[in-house]
């Protein structure tokens, strides 16, 4: 039997213990997790993951020392399986004490409550949602509800970038595998708790970043007749590069994320009194829902290469990005109108006045693992605000994660299904 909705929500805020809930949080962000160092955190998540008594509770090493970890709460049986996952990784914090120098923010991992937010590294991104779908398992348990399906937990690493040598998604593809060899129960439908403010993503972008090395001859200045100029050839693909993303931009607009494009996002090159050489520049691609990523990058180097007419000047391609794709990340869609989209939306409106849009993220994140490879619907949605994370303003309203508890646990109730 399923709680009416007004009386379930009514219900849930009334069981909820907001201290306990924001010692939860506080406690995830002060444990340091930058990419690489995982596994600081996951021994925190292991001790609350015990606490609430969840079954199956397993951590596995994806690279050495860098674990994974998961469990379950087994349902009484007749439900749906329902899976809630997340990165345990963050972003550096290189300038970050500088930055809040003498304040309550100075330390990134002190996680201090701040006008209303928890302030600190990972606070959004993505500790907040993490520590919501684990408080909201414990929200049920205090409102005396008993689920009929089953509610599990994956907490992975590796899925930022930045620092070398990682973020390339290794612990959700060490998860997936798992799956796929049936040494994990395939859910029937996933939450990605990246931040969203409470909205829910059933569309995401895609994306490859392209390194570009042009390389010509050096030549004396006085005699540039005798070089291949690397940088002119880097401007004139440049050039045929922004033609190319005004008419990528040109084929499509989708509702959710809008139109593809590319972005230049470097140029090196340059020599001493000499025609320079070499020269290399840098892009990233957004790629909309159905867009293919070898046809993409195709594109790409079909422009450059009829950019740079001289077959004496080299041109070489390199894609440092690979995720679910050896070039990048694909891009995912599920339908905006399934009943488990509509029914979480419905939830983080009811949690939150003005919460619980349908939108996309404006992000990569990796639901293309489920979506795409395992053919397991997903979606994003989490409290925090993505455009605040990855700086020295990282921070998420306090009353935005008690909500997105709430609403987390009423969509368990909703989508698993309860028992008397």
């Amino acid at each position: 039997m399923m709680p009416a909705r007004d009386d379930l929500m009514q219900r849930l805020r009334k069981a909820l213990d907001r201290e306990d809930a924001l010692a939860l949080w506080r406690g995830a962000i002060g444990r340091e997790s930058i990419t690489g160092n995982e596994a600081n955190f996951v021994a925190y998540l292991e001790q609350q993951m015990q606490a609430l008594g969840l079954a199956g509770l397993t951590t596995a090493d994806f690279l050495p020392g860098r674990p994974n970890i998961w469990a379950e709460r087994k349902g009484a049986g007749g439900g749906k399986r329902l899976l809630f996952i997340g990165h345990t990784d963050t972003v550096h914090v290189d300038g970050w004490r500088e930055h809040w120098a003498g304040t309550e923010r100075e330390d990134p991992f002190a996680a201090p409550i701040v006008d209303g937010a928890i302030w600190g590294r990972g606070a959004g991104d993505l500790k907040a949602g993490i520590s919501a779908s684990l408080a909201a398992l414990k929200l049920l348990d205090r409102a005396g509800v008993r689920l009929a399906g089953d509610v599990s937990f994956a907490f992975v690493g590796d899925e930022e970038s930045g620092q070398p040598g990682t973020g390339v998604s290794a612990g959700i593809k060490h998860f997936v595998g798992a799956i796929e060899a049936g040494e994990v129960a395939k859910p029937d439908f996933a939450v990605y708790v990246e931040p969203t403010r409470l909205a829910v993503y059933p569309a995401q972008i895609g994306f490859f970043i392209t390194d570009i090395t042009i390389t010509g001859k050096s030549a004396y200045f006085g005699v540039p007749e005798l070089g291949k100029d690397a940088l002119r050839a880097a401007h004139a693909a440049m050039t045929a590069l922004w033609r190319h993303s005004d008419a990528v931009a040109a084929r499509a607009d989708h509702p959710l994320v809008g139109r593809g494009f590319l972005l230049v996002t470097g140029l090196a090159g340059g020599g001493y009194i000499a025609v320079p050489e070499r020269c290399t520049l840098s892009l990233i691609r957004k790629l909309l829902p159905g867009e293919s990523l070898d046809t993409a990058a195709a594109e790409i180097e079909k422009t450059v290469r009829e950019a740079i007419a001289d077959p004496e000047i080299r041109v070489e391609f390199a894609y440092p990005a690979g995720r679910d794709h050896p070039l990048g990340g694909t891009a995912a869609e599920i339908d905006r109108d399934a009943a488990e989209v509509r029914m979480l939306s419905a939830r983080m409106e009811s949690a939150m006045t003005g919460r619980g849009a349908i939108e996309g993220a404006p992000f990569w994140s990796e639901t293309p693992f489920f979506v795409n490879r395992l053919g397991i619907p997903a979606v994003y949605c989490a409290p925090g605000d993505i455009r605040n994370c990855h700086t020295h303003d990282e921070h998420v309203d306090v009353e935005e994660y008690l909500a997105g508890i709430v609403g987390f646990a009423a969509f368990m109730v909703d989508y698993c299904g309860t028992v008397a």
